[in-house]
């Protein structure tokens, strides 16, 4: 997946073409120009097809926005409309079966194993997760003359035994598939750090970031995550701890990105703190200036108390 954003040239104003807001637009508008339902438009986004340029307000966690030169880009390709759509058409595990020709039960067991990744989930009415899948991909993956036996013949026993076990690779796919959307739309790398930090568990980051102030700018920065319901609604519960890490082998490679681009963050801003942490006096200014201001105090004292002599 490509989803590198715009680069610009200064002007002569030494702003930036196409960051300001009379040569951008905002996502729903940009979709409106494109005749794009909004939920199109959002996944062309995560998945690189249209690039996207900080807001004004992007490092505090506001919105992006799309260039006017973008909107020309993807208007320009023939047949954009229905190419752009047929490129971000999802479908869910029956219509996924009967694409790719298999049972349905089959293709769970392709999903679990994590040779299917979801781009998108939902929770239903009755509170079951419904996973979305491309149809390009599972286009190509039935295509794929290597995928043959998987899609016909018998699973071979060795992933028989881990679907006994209980494998399911769906959450883990798409977290890192989410991750890589997160990454590609990080301006900075206090940016980039927040979005590894929102795959795990506030506990995690607590113990691999130390730094209270650290801490607070992470969470400042940390995009929410999609929404499934009203907050503390079961499908948001539900929702959230598929956002979350919960393999110990998952959590360590998370940990391990978070410190290096924790590295890169220090080095790039130290993380705002209370001046007087930031700004320590000089070894030896501090004692005198607080024995000066106490000497003061006395000799107001004492001025007080002659005042009071007959």
């Amino acid at each position: 997946m490509s989803g590198s954003t715009l680069t610009h040239q200064p002007t002569t104003t030494g702003r930036r073409v196409g960051t300001t807001r009379e040569t951008t637009l905002a996502p729903g508008h940009a979709a409106r120009e494109l005749c794009l339902k909004r939920s199109e438009f959002d996944l062309a986004v995560h998945l690189g097809r249209i690039r996207t340029v900080p807001g004004a307000c992007d490092d505090a966690g506001g919105g992006r926005r799309i260039a006017r030169e973008e909107i020309e880009r993807v208007r320009a390709t023939e047949g954009f409309l229905q190419a752009l759509r047929d490129r971000v058409r999802t479908v869910g595990t029956t219509e996924g079966a009967a694409l790719m020709a298999v049972t349905r039960a089959r293709f769970t067991r392709l999903a679990r194993l994590g040779l299917l990744v979801p781009v998108r989930f939902y929770v239903n009415r009755y509170r079951a997760v419904v996973w979305l899948y491309l149809v390009d991909e599972l286009r190509q993956f039935a295509e794929d003359g290597q995928n043959t036996a998987l899609m016909k013949g018998r699973t071979p026993e060795g992933l028989r035994d881990q679907l006994t076990e209980g494998l399911d690779l769906r959450p883990r796919n798409w977290r890192g598939r989410h991750l890589g959307f997160l990454l590609r739309q990080a301006g900075d790398p206090w940016a980039r750090a927040a979005a590894v930090a929102s795959l795990l568990d506030p506990v995690e980051v607590s113990q691999a970031v130390r730094d209270p102030y650290e801490r607070s700018r992470l969470n400042r920065l940390r995009r929410q995550p999609p929404a499934h319901g009203s907050p503390g609604s079961p499908a948001a519960t539900l929702a959230e701890e598929i956002m979350t890490a919960t393999d110990p082998d998952e959590i360590d490679w998370l940990r391990t990105n978070l410190a290096g681009e924790m590295e890169a963050a220090r080095r790039y801003l130290p993380a705002p703190r209370p001046a007087a942490l930031s700004t320590p006096s000089p070894p030896g200014r501090e004692a005198p200036r607080r024995g000066a201001e106490e000497a003061g105090r006395f000799r107001g004292l004492l001025g007080r108390l002659w005042r009071k002599d007959p």
